[in-house]
């Protein structure tokens, strides 16, 4: 199935797919976050074939997320180091990571825990504001500087912007 271009959306969840969106992009940003971080490694660690792991390391290159560091003598050899923008992710996919273990728990129980300066815990969306944690209740979308009628955006920017996704 061909992939769907979103780089021109005026939506940042469509643009942020259109990055994270590739299969094993999550997991190789995971990998890397984890200290797997040659090409060998990644090979082994996520039973990618080598040439789809070329092509997602390329990508992330290309898209900012990561770095090539040559580690050998002959520079043929490299790992792979996340960049301000992949780091940025990390927090993401650990929140994304507490919902599977939350809702699709993998058979015996979460494969990784977190902790955050010396103590457990279960990462979430949290408001950078009064830190509490964001849920569809307490959320509201109003509209951006970038608010506009096109791809993406299109019905959103024709009606007044509610939450219909409000939890129970």
């Amino acid at each position: 199935m061909p992939r769907t271009d979103y780089s021109d959306f005026a939506c940042s969840v469509a643009r942020s797919v259109e990055v994270m969106g590739q299969w094993w992009t999550p997991l190789i940003l995971r990998d890397l976050y984890l200290g797997v971080d040659t090409f060998d490694e990644l090979v082994t660690d996520l039973g990618v074939s080598r040439s789809l792991l070329t092509q997602r390391l390329t990508g992330l290159v290309e898209d900012g997320l990561i770095r090539r560091e040559a580690y050998s003598e002959r520079g043929d050899r490299y790992r792979y180091r996340l960049e301000p923008a992949g780091h940025d992710l990390i927090p993401v996919l650990a929140a994304l990571s507490a919902w599977g273990d939350r809702w699709c728990t993998p058979q015996g129980g979460p494969p990784l825990l977190f902790e955050h300066d010396g103590h457990e815990c279960v990462p979430t969306v949290a408001c950078s504001t009064c830190a509490h944690p964001v849920t569809t209740d307490t959320l509201v979308p109003v509209p951006g500087p970038g608010a506009r009628a096109v791809r993406g955006t299109a019905v959103v920017a024709s009606r007044p912007l509610s939450h219909p996704g409000a939890g129970p």
